[in-house]
């Protein structure tokens, strides 16, 4: 394996690019490629059948472009496909599930609150993740909508805040002390999230454990020396959301996949 090869990057859109920015920013070295499938969001209403044929379509575009390692940096995708990915590529697969463990491990009202899509509360890996952790109450809440507004740019409108609002008052009612973001795109949402939540209420994502992992990976297939690396950004919708998310300085293409 060449270790210039690039990492390649998946998810149902643009919200992925959470974890994308703490892969670049723990190793800087490393070419990447980042494939946002817009024109499929959010995956977390779809059947498994469909999250599976969609990773997989993912894959093979970023297979194409000679990456060396795939993160799915989808809530959703990871809980419903990943181990059909592992099964079907002989490629190196990093997953995203919600952090449950690190806020029931500290939770002091032993009551946390996930906040994630239909596709990965209703999924088997999440459910046998809980159930390691009985002594603790999960209230869970499917974010009905929040990658939509993500994804049409609207994180700071009246019907977010409305929306996160409704999901989140019960949690707080409930006595939560950690609220777990469970989606890529959810990352986004903390300002306005921070505005509603008591001060006390920790927010765990996963962002920095998976670019942790990342690189314990690397210690075992390498690391590419180089540090001239222009990150690759591609998406299958008009690309302005994703490029106002990421900034002027990179270079997102549009392309059908």
């Amino acid at each position: 394996m060449d270790n210039k090869q690039p990492i390649g990057i998946f998810d149902s859109g643009i919200g992925g690019t959470s974890i994308w920015k703490e892969i670049h920013n723990l190793l800087p070295n490393e070419a990447t490629i980042y494939l946002a499938d817009s024109k499929n969001a959010p995956y977390g209403e779809k059947s498994k059948e469909e999250i599976i044929h969609l990773s997989m379509k993912n894959t093979d575009f970023l297979l194409d472009m000679n990456c060396k390692l795939i993160v799915v940096a989808c809530n959703t995708a990871t809980t419903n496909a990943i181990r059909e990915l592992r099964a079907h590529y002989d490629v190196p697969f990093i997953g995203i599930e919600p952090a449950i463990k690190p806020a029931a491990i500290h939770s002091k009202t032993q009551v946390i609150g996930i906040l994630a899509t239909k596709g990965t509360l209703n999924s088997e890996l999440f459910n046998k993740t809980t159930e390691m952790f009985y002594h603790t109450k999960i209230i869970e809440q499917i974010g009905y909508g929040l990658v939509e507004l993500i994804e049409n740019g609207q994180m700071e409108t009246p019907e977010m805040t409305q929306l996160l609002h409704s999901y989140l008052n019960p949690m707080i009612d409930a006595n939560i002390d950690f609220l777990v973001l469970g989606c890529s795109h959810y990352p986004y949402l903390i300002p306005q999230i921070r505005k509603i939540i008591p001060n006390h209420i920790q927010i765990i994502d996963s962002g920095l454990a998976v670019a942790r992992q990342t690189q314990n990976l690397l210690n075992e297939i390498g690391f590419n020396p180089d540090n001239n690396n222009q990150p690759i950004f591609y998406t299958n919708t008009n690309p302005t959301v994703l490029e106002t998310i990421l900034g002027s300085k990179y270079n997102v293409q549009e392309k059908d996949f």
